[in-house]
């Protein structure tokens, strides 16, 4: 068995983030291959890897999977024995829900508050929630965990680790970066994302590396 998980810098990859996460919670074993984002080769040395240029890709023997989400969903199904869904139904319909319009939308939030663990911004993060745009994507965010919360009394998304706490905790590390004020119990959640046990070596991993990007 050969099972490679192919990711950018881990200060700044969120989409690497959370195949990497939702692997590393559920304890299967890989092998971490870590490609330096931003540089005059990384195109190319992605491209050994992923058709789409892109990372993260999961490569396990024969199988190749390029996408963060159906990596998740192969990890989940052929690893994890379906543990990274919720055992109800309704509940685990909502979790792909919440984790498919994180997938595909909050361009606004991708694009002016970019993953950054090692930094603080506040006020770059003021400046940005000023942003229509970014205010209305930071208001989704925040509707979506007071609702999943409310119905299943936390402390993560859908009580226990799911894909979809994988899929915003990017999105929390953000909040952090740029000092985006909580209620409560959503400061809670945030908190209980960053205290698993795969985000504390994550985020260890990216303070030390030295590479830096300059976005916009």
């Amino acid at each position: 068995m050969s099972r490679v998980l192919v990711i950018g810098n881990k200060n700044y990859s969120s989409w690497s983030l959370r195949p990497w996460l939702a692997l590393t919670q559920a304890g299967i074993t890989f092998e971490e291959r870590r490609i330096v984002l931003d540089r005059q080769q990384t195109k190319a040395e992605i491209l050994r890897h992923s058709p789409s240029g892109k990372v993260p890709c999961l490569i396990d023997d024969d199988r190749l999977v390029w996408d963060s989400l159906a990596i998740c969903e192969t990890a989940n199904e052929c690893y994890a024995d379906g543990a990274l869904w919720p055992a109800d139904a309704d509940a685990r319909a909502r979790a792909r829900a919440v984790s498919a319009e994180m997938h595909s939308g909050f361009a606004a939030l991708r694009t002016h508050m970019p993953m950054d663990i090692r930094s603080r911004w506040r006020e770059r993060g003021a400046a940005a929630g000023q942003r229509a745009d970014v205010a209305a994507d930071l208001a989704r965010v925040q509707s979506i965990w007071t609702e999943c919360l409310d119905r299943s009394g936390g402390p993560l998304l859908f009580g226990g680790f799911s894909i979809a706490d994988a899929f915003y905790a990017p999105v929390v590390t953000r909040f952090r970066t740029y000092g985006v004020d909580l209620a409560p119990p959503l400061a809670r959640y945030a908190e209980a994302v960053l205290a698993l046990d795969g985000m504390q070596r994550w985020a260890e991993a990216a303070a030390a590396e030295t590479e830096v990007i300059h976005y916009g």
